[in-house]
């Protein structure tokens, strides 16, 4: 499909690569089924890990499917080899959440020639915690397309070099007031818990953070933790080989949601889960439905949308199950009746370019 819609000036020279787990109801394969990091909170289940390939225009172009128990970090390398090798690509760009990063990865993708953007781990690397982000420089505002509009705040972006190394600091207003108010409430509940029992509280990562041994055994809230905590509110740092301007480097960034959107339709809307098949094949076969159903729908929105429609799946779904035909048999003649499109049926019809004929024919 890919070959098909390609041709002298297209290819995949952006591509979106991230993963989830998807859990089985029953032994989950001879291979594929293991237990790891369960993204869908279900760490009693065996699962296996799905990577989805994306191009820049939402396009799903291929999927992986590994043992449950494989990294992030691990899967991104080989993928994207096999990407060149399978689809004939000269210049690749990938773009990648924070769990595929390391230096590393990064290492080895410059030596294929691959370029990378790729999100930073804030906290946990030092040189961005201590020199990427006290650097100075003024923020410049991003006004992306219609898809980056979701928040009425702007995204706001700035690059900086330490040595040959690029990054982009991006910093979003909005998200920088959720953060602090989540804190804030954190703070607040765990004010009130160390006033009557703060040894209870060490067990939780999210209060724990916040916290310092006092004399006696006793816990306190560490001011200091708290102000270098409130230094990462509404940021988030990418880094990049590419030549690209630091706008386009931070919207490209906030597509990977394209992947995370796929993800949550193969879930739900698709109904991926649950899966009983106990074969490597045919849990293969299963989820690889599932990626060709979620290809079809891509380009159903596609053709909808380019007609200026815009269309809701589940209202789209029941209008087309209104859609059958009746035989009828009327003395030596039999006659098949269609009911007419109601709603969202009609409109994807026409955007698919299917005729449906004649609502009332005879049958031979």
């Amino acid at each position: 499909m890919f070959q098909r819609r390609r041709d002298l000036f297209s290819g995949l020279r952006l591509v979106f690569i991230d993963t989830t787990s998807i859990y089985f109801e029953g032994r989950g394969g001879e291979t594929i089924g293991n237990r790891g990091y369960s993204k869908d909170h279900r760490p009693d289940l065996r699962q296996m890990i799905v990577v989805v390939v994306m191009d820049d225009e939402g396009r799903p172009v291929c999927c992986e499917m590994l043992p449950g128990n494989t990294a992030d970090i691990k899967t991104l390398l080989p993928i994207v080899d096999r990407l060149r090798q399978r689809f004939d690509i000269r210049d690749v760009c990938v773009v990648a959440d924070r769990g595929m990063i390391s230096e590393k990865t990064i290492a080895e993708l410059t030596d294929l020639g691959i370029h990378y953007i790729l999100g930073a781990r804030l906290r946990n690397v030092k040189e961005i915690r201590e020199t990427v982000l006290s650097r100075g420089g003024r923020y410049r505002e991003v006004h992306g397309s219609r898809q980056h509009s979701k928040s009425p705040s702007p995204l706001k972006v700035k690059q900086v070099f330490v040595e040959e190394r690029r990054y982009i600091v991006c910093h979003n207003d909005e998200q920088a007031r959720k953060d602090q108010h989540d804190r804030e409430a954190i703070l607040e509940k765990l004010r009130e818990q160390l006033q009557q029992s703060g040894t209870s509280l060490v067990g939780n990562k999210g209060y724990r953070k916040y916290l310092t041994a006092a004399k006696g055994g006793a816990y306190a809230i560490d001011e200091a933790k708290v102000r270098r905590d409130a230094r990462f509110d509404g940021k988030w740092v990418l880094r990049t080989d590419t030549e690209l301007p630091a706008k386009e480097v931070a919207l490209r960034y906030k597509d990977l949601q394209l992947v995370e959107d796929a993800f949550r339709t193969a879930k739900s809307i698709l109904e991926t889960r649950p899966i009983f098949h106990k074969c490597d094949d045919t849990i293969r076969g299963h989820v690889f439905c599932s990626f060709l159903a979620l290809v079809l729908l891509k380009e159903l929105q596609s053709r909808l949308e380019s007609r200026g429609w815009r269309v809701e799946w589940q209202q789209l779904r029941d209008d087309l199950d209104e859609l059958q035909e009746l035989t009828l048999p009327l003395g030596e003649k039999t006659f098949v009746i269609r009911t007419p499109p109601v709603g969202e049926a009609g409109r994807a019809l026409q955007a698919v370019g299917v005729t449906l004929g004649s609502s009332v024919r005879l049958l031979d």
